[in-house]
């Protein structure tokens, strides 16, 4: 099986945690933080948002099974690109929406993929997602993986994440892992 990565940053990583390691194809989901300026930054240094870098998904797929483009069209879906350095009530410069290429391949398919979403009048806003080569990526502390699958009672489990994960069931089904399957 030959496996590529991909690296996403729509607002908070347990959201899109929760979301792509849903999907059949991705083998694995790290949640972190990318195109940091500092080394191996905490949460803490994260939030303040002195690090420059965005909480983020590096994923691991096949993309025998899911394509790179259909990995960008489910990342447009299921966050706003329209709004700067925010997803809901998450604001700074670590939820901003933006896509980390790992070549030059997924660097077109990005910039085709941000273009057509444009032109589709999707949204009445300008898409201000970032489109950035890849510099690096650091693992979130453990607390943080899987915390929606560990903790969905939690208020932003259920208010935030759950609607996110539903329109994922409902828009991509034939794309969830069986065992998502509700």
């Amino acid at each position: 099986m030959t496996t590529e990565k991909a690296t996403l940053a729509g607002g908070c990583f347990w959201c899109t945690e929760a979301v792509f390691k849903r999907l059949k194809g991705v083998t694995s989901v790290v949640p972190g933080y990318t195109a940091s300026q500092v080394e191996n930054p905490s949460y803490r240094e994260v939030c303040s948002g002195r690090t420059g870098a965005a909480e983020a998904i590096q994923l691991t797929y096949d993309p025998s099974v899911i394509a790179y483009d259909t990995l960008l069209e489910i990342f447009w879906h299921l966050h706003d690109p329209t709004t700067l350095n925010r997803q809901g009530n998450d604001v700074g410069t670590q939820y901003r929406s933006a896509i980390f290429y790992h070549n030059d391949e997924q660097k077109h398919t990005a910039l085709a993929s941000k273009e057509a979403l444009e032109k589709s009048g999707t949204y009445k806003n300008p898409v201000v997602t970032e489109i950035a080569p890849f510099t690096n990526f650091y693992a979130a502390e453990d607390y943080h993986k899987d915390y929606y699958d560990e903790n969905r009672s939690v208020p932003y489990c259920t208010f935030v994440i759950d609607p996110k994960v539903q329109k994922l069931l409902q828009g991509y089904s034939g794309q969830v892992k069986d065992e998502y399957q509700k």
